[in-house]
């Protein structure tokens, strides 16, 4: 509803009904509709027509809340669910004719106006699931034309409550906030309240933030969550340590900020064409990318020829060390230093002139 209201993509269509779960999943049955209990203990379950998923939630009311996760019941309320939400903007419903329903009485105007406005008093709302002071914040980088200062207030007052949060929900609630096209008064405004201070381990560096956002509307790059948080921290081992343990970063998204952070990388801007390739085949495309996105610079050449590169394989392998009778560390050593040869020639040496190498390098420890 809001986001059609709004003008907006609609990505997902999500339902409400007054039966309980068990009740919804026989009528899909009833009507030969396959239902997924997605999340049956809160009311939950997917219906899949022709393919496409469609979430059916019961309504609910809370019984009990600790500020991470509430203990709800079903009823057949829809006043009574639409005063559990978080946001007037999404308290909204609609019958299968379209007739609008806005139980608060204030989220239509605010789906109109861009205005993100908490139901009722907004700090009751926080202590309910302190992680709605990140939904305030997401919810205004997408759709808010104007911070609401009554729910500002509410959030630097209870900031502290996200101590409470699990840091996977605080990471996966950033994520979708950077994703947002243009975040930056929304991120400035969780910087002024502290609400950064609780959830990331250093200061934060809006000036690189605009930085990148003009690279990306300069390249043409789709917004990238890691990217902007590399943006925002510190480029130091002991920052990405930090903000890898204080967000729960996945392996995977704490190996791409250790190799942009890498001392051993070059910066990029102003590189030679061979350079370049050299640096990309020692750290990789991502790393190298990373690192020119977030130089400051206008890196719209840089970054077509990093897209157009091929990584070239290396002509050589083990199996020829072994041939030469190479033995054990022998034939790491050897290969590393026949393939900086390789690279420092532009790749241009070939098999024969690098098996050559390959005898001659370890020559003297065999």
């Amino acid at each position: 509803m809001r986001n059609t209201l709004m003008g907006r993509p609609v990505d997902d269509i999500d339902m409400a009904s007054q039966l309980v779960p068990e009740a919804v999943m026989q009528a899909l049955e009833a009507a030969s509709i396959r239902a997924i209990p997605t999340g049956l203990e809160h009311g939950t379950i997917t219906a899949l027509v022709d393919g496409q998923p469609f979430e059916i939630t019961s309504l609910r009311r809370d019984v009990e809340t600790d500020g991470r996760r509430a203990v709800v019941a079903f009823t057949e309320d829809w006043n009574e669910d639409a005063m559990r939400r978080d946001f007037r903007l999404n308290a909204l419903y609609a019958t299968p004719d379209g007739t609008l329903f806005d139980p608060t009485g204030g989220g239509l105007d605010d789906a109109r106006a861009g205005r993100v406005i908490f139901i009722g008093d907004a700090e009751a709302r926080l202590r309910e699931d302190y992680l709605r002071i990140l939904r305030f914040f997401r919810f205004n980088a997408w759709y808010g034309a104007e911070i609401d200062p009554v729910g500002l207030q509410a959030c630097a007052n209870l900031a502290t409550g996200l101590e409470a949060i699990a840091r996977e929900r605080i990471w996966k609630e950033l994520k979708k906030l950077l994703l947002a096209p243009a975040p930056e008064t929304a991120l400035e405004a969780m910087n002024l309240t502290d609400v950064f201070a609780q959830i990331l381990p250093g200061p934060v560096a809006m000036d690189r933030l605009h930085d990148l956002r003009l690279s990306e509307h300069l390249v043409g790059c789709a917004p990238d969550p890691m990217l902007r948080l590399m943006a925002l921290i510190e480029r130091s081992a002991s920052s990405i340590q930090a903000t890898s343990q204080a967000l729960r970063l996945s392996n995977e998204e704490t190996a791409r900020l250790t190799m942009w952070a890498a001392d051993n990388l070059p910066e990029v801007t102003g590189m030679r064409a061979v350079e370049l390739r050299a640096t990309l085949f020692w750290h990789g495309v991502q790393a190298v990318s990373d690192r020119a996105m977030l130089s400051g610079q206008d890196v719209r050449d840089i970054l077509a020829a990093i897209r157009a590169w091929r990584r070239p394989d290396f002509p050589i392998n083990g199996d020829d060390a072994l041939a030469i009778g190479l033995k054990g560390p022998q034939i790491g050593r050897a290969l590393s230093r026949v393939a900086q040869d390789w690279v420092a020639s532009d790749f241009s040496l070939e098999r024969e002139a690098l098996l050559a190498r390959l005898a001659d390098v370890e020559a003297p420890d065999r």
